[in-house]
Order: C-alpha cells, then structure tokens, then sequence
C-alpha cells in the first residue's frame, strides 16, 4: 500500500481538501455563491421592475392612443357636423337666391307688362284721337268744330290715362 501511487494520491487529495476546509476556503467558496446568488437576486428584481416600468409605460401608451382616436373620432364627428352645416347654410342661401332673382324677374315682367300696356293704351289713344279728329274734320267746319275737336281730345286724353 505504500508504494501504490493512488494511495498516495488519496493521501494527498485528503490532506489539501483538510488544510482547505481549515482555513476556509469552504466559507470564501460559500460566501462567492452567496455573493453570486445575491447579485442573481438583483438582477432578477431590477428586470422585474424594468418589466413593471414596461407595463406601466405601455399602459400609459395605449391610454393615451385610446384618447387620440377618441378625439380623432370627435373631431371627424364636429367636421362632418361642420360639413353637413354649411351644406345646409349654402342650399337655404340657393334657396333665397333663387327666389330673389325670381321675384325680380317677376316684378321686372309686372313692370313691363303695365309699360307695356299703357303704351298700347297711349297708342289707341292717340289712334282714337286721330280717327275722330280726321270724322269730326270730315263733319264739322271752323270754329265750332275745332272747339269740339279740343274738348273731346281733352276728355278722351282724361279718361285714357
């Protein structure tokens, strides 16, 4: 047994393993896998609060796009409000338009219609005046008749106009 050289070896691997746990090797390797879980732990907690911080911003993300498109949709509604307003401002302008340029036209027509008429009214009654002023010549001589002549014109131009 003591020229066998894995005794030997066991021997030595004892004695290393002995004078290691005596002066504390086994508390600094504990101690670096307590470190090392420590810092695990740290790591785990700041990636769950970074997570938390994620979640908080992509809520307040999806908030604030929610009341985007909320008030994208109010101000479509108000544009087409708006739109459909001024369509009906615009057809009762028309509307009015119309019937301004109407009724104008109407008392343009009225007004022509009464010239009209009292011009036909003025020219039969000056062919009247004409047509009894050449009978009146053709009966009546001299003063008498252009006495008449001047009276009758007078009553006929009274009552035409």
């Amino acid at each position: 047994m003591l020229s066998n050289p894995t005794f030997w070896v066991l021997i030595a691997t004892a004695i290393f393993v002995g004078l290691a746990i005596y002066m504390g090797a086994a508390k600094a390797v504990a101690a670096a896998l307590d470190k090392r879980g420590e810092m695990i732990a740290a790591e785990l907690a700041e990636a769950r609060r970074l997570r938390e911080e994620a979640s908080a911003l992509l809520a307040a993300y999806e908030s604030k796009r929610k009341a985007a498109e909320a008030e994208a949709a109010a101000i479509v509604s108000a544009a087409r409000e708006e739109a459909e307003r001024l369509a009906r401002e615009a057809e009762g302008k028309l509307s009015d338009f119309v019937a301004r340029r109407t009724k104008s036209a109407e008392e343009k027509i009225a007004l022509a219609e009464v010239q009209a008429e009292a011009e036909v009214r003025g020219a039969a009654a000056e062919a009247a005046t004409r047509a009894a002023e050449a009978i009146l010549r053709s009966q009546v001589d001299g003063k008498t008749g252009d006495a008449l002549f001047a009276s009758g014109l007078e009553e006929v131009r009274a009552k035409l106009n």
